[in-house]
């Protein structure tokens, strides 16, 4: 093993590591939620992964965001974040496709070759046809709800989506998996906080985005680490299987 992998092999042991490395995984939004959520997975010694993102950084990123800077604004995110997976772990199997997931799309990227997909998407839309691709293609997702208008991170859990309270973007996505017969069995990063509505802003609706709250430092990088540990305990726990 790498010897930058030290400490996680003691806790892991070399075959918790090996099922790492093996596994491949689907990161999709590398905002506040998934720019984290990647980096925990790299640092665990995930050995294969794909990143999607078609955004730059923006300067009102600064706040949340693990590629924003304010000498990274205008910079394509899926650089940021890639070069810097790249150098956590030089023999990373990085895949990087930069752009905005349109509906039609999702459905394309999500594939049985991947042991887990992280949607780490703030649209609904393209979130609720990631969702859809995964649940009728049989692999396993983890999906973050909304963490902008939040404040308390001991309100922060994983469970099924049919579980969710006091989030709105749940209850939507809720209602339209409700509409394609889907009801649970989907597993879901939310806060049971309610929403400070007085942080909410209208927008113009690109990207299939009509709205976001008020977020802060924190909120965004716990969905990631809930996200990102939902997966690693996972792929520990999977059987290695012989070439």
């Amino acid at each position: 093993m790498a010897e930058w992998t030290e400490r996680a092999e003691l806790l892991f042991k070399k075959e918790g590591l090996e099922k790492l490395q093996n596994a491949k995984v689907l990161v999709v939004g590398l905002g506040g939620v998934g720019s984290f959520a990647a980096e925990f997975l790299a640092r665990a010694g995930v050995g294969n992964m794909t990143i999607v993102d078609g955004d730059v950084v923006d300067i009102t990123n600064i706040n949340r965001q693990l590629p924003a800077l304010h000498s990274t604004v205008g910079q394509p995110k899926i650089t940021i974040v890639g070069d810097r997976l790249m150098d956590i772990n030089p023999e990373l199997q990085l895949t990087r496709i930069q752009e905005f997931l349109s509906p039609e799309r999702a459905y394309e990227l999500v594939s049985t070759d991947f042991d887990y997909v992280l949607d780490c998407i703030d649209s609904v839309t393209p979130k609720l046809n990631l969702l859809m691709a995964a649940k009728r293609k049989g692999v396993k997702i983890i999906s973050s709800m909304g963490a902008g208008g939040k404040m308390e991170a001991a309100k922060v859990k994983v469970t099924d989506i049919s579980k969710t309270e006091n989030c709105h973007l749940a209850r939507t996505i809720k209602r339209r998996l409700k509409a394609e017969k889907i009801y649970k069995g989907i597993k879901v990063v939310f806060s049971s906080e309610i929403q400070d509505e007085t942080s909410l802003k209208v927008t113009d609706g690109q990207n299939f985005k009509k709205s976001f709250y008020g977020t802060n430092s924190y909120m965004p990088g716990l969905f990631g680490l809930y996200a990102a540990e939902t997966v690693i305990r996972y792929l520990l726990n999977k059987e290695i299987t012989e070439e």
